[in-house]
């Protein structure tokens, strides 16, 4: 059985008044929705709160659930909505992710330093680059951000993206060609590539 299969059953238990599934659901899903509004809110505390509004917005508009997206492009996409009434409730845009955040949940600080090829040149070089990744990151547009994280970070194919952004799948191929070029852009002096060559 496909993982959207078994989401889909627990989702149909859900509408039936189970519960309990619905408490699978959210313990399978919350780290990598926590995961995902950690790179748009910076306070713990907020993700936290955010995250557990989304989980209930969910919960609430599961009756509408018809399966026609996976469960969890659904799910993203509440959370995405929800992050962005966030901010608008308090009057302001979605801030960024400060870099050091990023590079320790993601790139591991002692993956790096294990490494059995680390020098501490080539360690220095990987924070470098780490650092300008996040730099161009925090610097993306709110749209171009969110689709290269969960193009890059989550993992999601492009029809998943379009779903979860609610946009065209051509849409999301543009962000994220744009967020890559900003990206390659931060890179190129570290890196030493010239403007024809990608990362």
């Amino acid at each position: 059985m496909s993982e959207r299969d078994a989401d889909l059953q627990l989702v149909r238990r859900v509408q039936h008044g189970d519960k309990r599934a619905f408490e699978l659901l959210v313990a399978k899903y919350q780290r990598r929705i926590s995961r995902l509004l950690s790179r748009m809110i910076r306070e713990p505390a907020d993700v936290e709160d955010v995250t557990q509004e989304a989980f209930i917005k969910a919960y609430r508009a599961l009756p509408n659930f018809r399966g026609e997206s996976a469960f969890y492009t659904w799910l993203y996409r509440i959370a995405i909505n929800t992050a962005k009434n966030y901010f608008a409730a308090q009057g302001r845009r979605a801030p960024t992710v400060v870099a050091n955040e990023i590079e320790d949940h993601e790139f591991g600080e002692d993956a790096v330093r294990l490494s059995d090829a680390a020098t501490p040149d080539s360690v220095y070089q990987s924070k470098e680059v780490a650092l300008a990744v996040n730099r161009a990151i925090e610097k993306l547009p709110e749209d171009l951000r969110t689709a290269i994280v969960l193009r890059e970070l989550e993992g999601l194919s492009y029809d998943e993206i379009a779903e979860a952004m609610n946009c065209p799948v051509g849409t999301v191929r543009s962000r994220i060609f744009r967020a890559r070029e900003a990206i390659a852009l931060e890179l190129r002096p570290l890196l030493g590539t010239s403007e024809d060559q990608r990362w």
